[in-house]
């Protein structure tokens, strides 16, 4: 049964669509296999209208169907949703986009199908940060502060995606390894669709994340040893208890959502991209999707081939990603001996490592280190000088700024956005701590 608001908790929108013949949109529906089976039809999930055509893999070019539920390619790497890119351009347009929503789903066409779980994220502030600018040296400084996402960070945006589509495939209970904020938001968001969550994170983690995953009805399972501790557990219990892995960057639409971050900042700069991104990389699947996003609006026609530089900061106390950069790797190393109070770079080592590095490199960027200190000391900075309470992780791109334009790397009159990735109030413990000291 479904009232006005919508279908009744628990009811799955592709069975439900595909024995009425009708969507929630007025789409005549063609019949379909149960959504969970392979076979279910492509036009089934034409219910919103995303143009989205199959996955390719990342590494091997191989493509699947985006019809049933998959984590990888066979190769074993990263999966990215393909669309229609010229049939996208007839709709998605700035006088379109004028009309739409101020949400990340004004940019249906190149996100996926399926009914939209959706708590409003997207369409964070971009905010004009002079007075930290002038201290750094750098006159156009600009903040774009996820923080004010649904959940308390940018991790809404993916989880959102993702959920979205596991739940149209046929999904019943969804499981990730997490540092804190993913599992909030994946908390969040399958009861927003009605889904079972499984939430395992190391015992340290915020006890923010905790608390929103517990309220939100989560199965929360904490171990003691880090994300990538975590992230065995799920490999290994998924099969067996039927759970579908949304882990970072090892199923294809955390990194839509979360590419709409690209899309935003060229609607929010009318239609211009800044001269560098700077944006704290422990998954790196922002970063990733924020290039697959410019890449998508150059082939619209939108943008020409110049790209933002993309810089990645890591923490001093985990920078797998530093390392291989400055060994001049394609791939990085299990970084030893992980530690941060910035529990979001706590990533020893990210999956998509050769995606991360690549994307660095192809967009003439760089990474760059912060330790805890240095994270603190300017987290109280943009904190005192512009009213952004951030994350550490956030924090980080301001230390990162300052070391980039002391030695040149960034001018002056460059335009750089910095990325705040959460907020300040989901790491109470680590911020007392730090204003005790």
């Amino acid at each position: 049964m479904r009232d006005e608001f919508g279908p009744a908790p628990g009811t799955n929108f592709l069975e439900r669509a595909a024995e009425t013949g009708v969507g929630d949109r007025g789409f005549t529906l063609h019949p379909a296999a149960s959504p969970g089976r392979a076979a279910a039809e492509a036009d089934t999930l034409a219910i919103v209208p995303s143009t989205i055509t199959h996955l390719e893999c990342s590494r091997c070019g191989r493509t699947y169907a985006h019809t049933a539920l998959r984590n990888l390619c066979d190769c074993g790497r990263t999966l990215y949703a393909r669309y229609d890119l010229a049939l996208a351009a007839r709709t998605l347009t700035r006088a379109a986009l004028a009309g739409r929503p101020a949400t990340m789903w004004r940019y249906e066409e190149v996100l996926p199908p399926g009914e939209r779980v959706s708590l409003g994220e997207g369409m964070t502030p971009l905010v004009n940060c002079a007075r930290l600018g002038a201290r750094l040296g750098l006159a156009q400084l600009l903040v774009k502060d996820e923080g004010l996402n649904p959940t308390g960070s940018f991790k809404a945006r993916g989880l959102s995606a993702a959920v979205t589509s596991a739940k149209a495939l046929g999904a019943q209970t969804l499981a990730i390894p997490t540092a804190g904020n993913a599992g909030g938001a994946l908390a969040a968001y399958a009861a927003r669709a009605g889904l079972r969550a499984v939430i395992v994170m190391p015992a340290d983690t915020p006890q923010a994340n905790v608390i929103e995953c517990r309220a939100s009805g989560a199965d929360v399972r904490k171990l003691d040893g880090l994300i990538s501790d975590c992230g065995r557990y799920v490999v290994e219990h998924a099969p067996r208890e039927g759970w579908f892995d949304v882990s970072t960057t090892k199923e294809p639409y955390r990194v839509e959502g979360k590419k709409t971050m690209g899309y935003e900042l060229w609607e929010q700069m009318d239609g211009r991209l800044p001269a560098a991104i700077i944006y704290p990389a422990g998954g790196g699947v922002g970063l990733l999707g924020m290039v697959k996003a410019f890449d998508e609006m150059e082939a619209m026609g939108w943008i020409g081939p110049q790209r933002p530089r993309m810089v990645a900061v890591q923490a001093a106390g985990c920078a797998p990603l530093f390392a291989a950069w400055e060994a001049k790797r394609d791939t990085v190393e299990m970084f030893p001996n992980a530690a941060t109070m910035a529990s979001g770079l706590r990533v020893p080592k990210p999956f998509a490592d050769v995606e991360i590095l690549s994307a660095i490199r192809r967009t003439e960027g760089t990474v760059v280190t912060a330790t805890d200190d240095e994270m603190f000391a300017a987290g109280k900075e943009l904190a005192a000088g512009e009213g952004i309470f951030a994350a550490p992780e956030g924090a980080a791109t301001v230390v990162a700024a300052r070391k980039l334009a002391a030695k040149g790397w960034l001018r002056e009159e460059e335009r750089v956005v910095l990325f705040n990735t959460g907020s300040g109030y989901k790491y109470l413990e680590v911020w007392q701590q730090a204003l005790k000291d």
